[in-house]
């Protein structure tokens, strides 16, 4: 699969799978930010990318970042639609500060990771029985 991507900057490393078996790959921070505690804050990773039809772009957190950060994504998963892949659509990462101290990401560091997901649209119909 070829997915077009937009690097809003040239130092935004492409993402990238780190092992032959890695079935999603790292996004990384576009720039420093730091979180207070209990707080969440938006991480650019300088990354516009165009989600092909019939997938959805899946990201989710790195199983490092709480014991080694205190820090998680704040939604859970986020979900790349198709049609967010306008040139202002940077893929932000909503991370949340769990531990009782200032946490810095640093431009560069692994924040994230995400995969392509094959979807289907529901077509609803009434009834259960």
């Amino acid at each position: 699969m070829r997915i077009k991507i937009h690097r809003l900057s040239p130092s935004v490393p492409v993402p990238a799978y780190h092992t032959p078996g890695a079935v999603a790959f790292d996004l990384t921070a576009r720039e420093a930010v730091t979180i207070e505690p209990w707080a969440i804050a938006l991480v650019p990773t300088g990354l516009v990318v165009a989600t092909p039809p019939g997938h959805a772009l899946i990201i989710a957190a790195r199983s490092s970042l709480p014991p080694k950060k205190g820090l998680m994504v704040a939604n859970g998963i986020g979900i790349i639609d198709q049609d967010y892949c306008g040139p202002n659509d940077e893929i932000k990462v909503q991370l949340v500060n769990i531990s009782k101290v200032p946490v810095t990401i640093e431009q560069g560091e692994r924040i994230a990771q995400g995969m392509f997901v094959k979807i289907e649209k529901a077509e609803w119909e009434e009834g259960l029985t």
